[in-house]
């Protein structure tokens, strides 16, 4: 990892995959929840773009920490964090949930996993929920036991993942629905996998329970997985902003609501249910949002890398947002980007300027997300 820019130490941690990335060629890495995660093997991004829309491949995505929530009044402490109503979640399902604060602005946006009554998981983004969740379990009083558990996702996306999956683990894995879940064995040891990915290619996540098994599931996916032209990788820009799959800490913060996120299909605004944030998110549907993220097209030469957002301007030259996440897609064979943008220019079709980091000025155009 010597090439790899980051200085190692204990805060950084290494997953159960680890040498086995190292080992397939990993190029860089990033940092999320104080964990290692895979940015780039030895391939360009856009030969793995379009080996992950017609292949599979293996993703280290430990980094997808787990908070476990168990006891009493574990759904009463989930229900109190989320706008989304949780009251009719059956046991095996998955649930993509916001988390608010008191000012309605998104704490993390995880997936929610019910084990059992009253046993939750939160899958989350990069932000500290475990702090989170501890603090209002002890400020409520509420019977829970919080921690993070050892699991370790690890994630096969593609076209091709259900039938190498089944192959490993039998048929009986295509009867999992999307966003839910089964348990499987795996040498000796129980193991959930869902039907989820940070993907739209679809595939499956492996939530390993036991850091010692990790290199030995890793193999033995690799091993069944070469028959199906199976890479390592990781989530890909192209296809993520394609997909219009966002990233928290990039195209949102706590200083966003949900309703800038385009998250209001999982807004149970019509419910009763009491939870943080209520109040302000009611006065915010009342009022009206003043920006959303939308999908931005602009010019057919690949853009520079988007270290620094991409002022997004009106033609009169005032900003209206900018592009967090932008990368050209050779499929579409424009630049692809994600941006909050302010109401008066957010139509699809409207045609907007964005500014790269060079100073070059580019005409663009809004678009709906995913791109078709």
């Amino acid at each position: 990892m010597g090439g790899s820019g980051l200085n190692m130490s204990r805060r950084i941690r290494r997953t159960p995959y680890t040498d086995k990335v190292e080992d397939c060629g990993v190029s860089g890495f990033t940092v999320v929840n104080h964990m290692l995660l895979p940015k780039l093997f030895n391939k360009t991004v856009e030969e793995d773009y379009w080996h992950l829309r017609e292949n599979v491949q293996i993703w280290d995505v430990s980094c997808q920490r787990q908070v476990e929530i168990i006891g009493s009044d574990a759904e009463k402490l989930v229900q109190i964090m989320t706008p989304r109503y949780i009251g009719n979640m059956k046991i095996g399902q998955c649930l993509y949930i916001p988390l608010l604060d008191e000012n309605a602005g998104m704490i993390n946006d995880p997936v929610l996993l019910k084990l059992e009554d009253n046993h939750f998981w939160l899958s989350i983004a990069d932000s500290d929920v475990l702090l989170w969740t501890k603090g209002l379990a002890y400020g409520l009083n509420y019977d829970v036991k919080i921690l993070e558990p050892e699991v370790y996702p690890l994630a096969i996306q593609g076209p091709k993942a259900e039938a190498l999956m089944a192959s490993i683990f039998g048929d009986k894995i295509k009867e999992i629905k999307f966003f839910n879940f089964k348990f499987f064995d795996f040498l000796g040891s129980k193991q959930l996998i869902a039907r989820s990915g940070y993907s739209k290619q679809g595939g499956f996540e492996v939530y390993l329970n036991g850091f010692n098994l990790g290199s030995k599931l890793w193999e033995v996916i690799w091993d069944a997985g070469k028959k199906f032209n199976i890479t390592a990788g990781c989530p890909n820009l192209i296809e993520r902003i394609e997909g219009g799959l966002l990233s928290y800490g990039n195209e949102f913060t706590i200083q966003n609501n949900p309703f800038e996120c385009n998250f209001d299909k999982f807004l149970s605004t019509d419910s009763d249910h009491t939870y943080i944030g209520k109040n302000s998110l009611e006065k915010i549907k009342n009022e009206g949002v003043k920006k959303r993220i939308k999908g931005i097209l602009f010019d057919s030469v690949p853009c520079p890398p988007c270290a620094k957002p991409f002022p997004v301007l009106s033609k009169k030259g005032a900003k209206i947002g900018q592009v967090t996440s932008g990368i050209y897609n050779p499929r579409i064979k424009k630049n692809t980007g994600l941006s909050m943008i302010d109401i008066e220019f957010w139509d699809e079709g409207n045609i907007i300027e964005v500014q790269l980091g060079d100073n070059k000025i580019t005409e663009g155009i809004i678009n709906n997300i995913p791109f078709s």
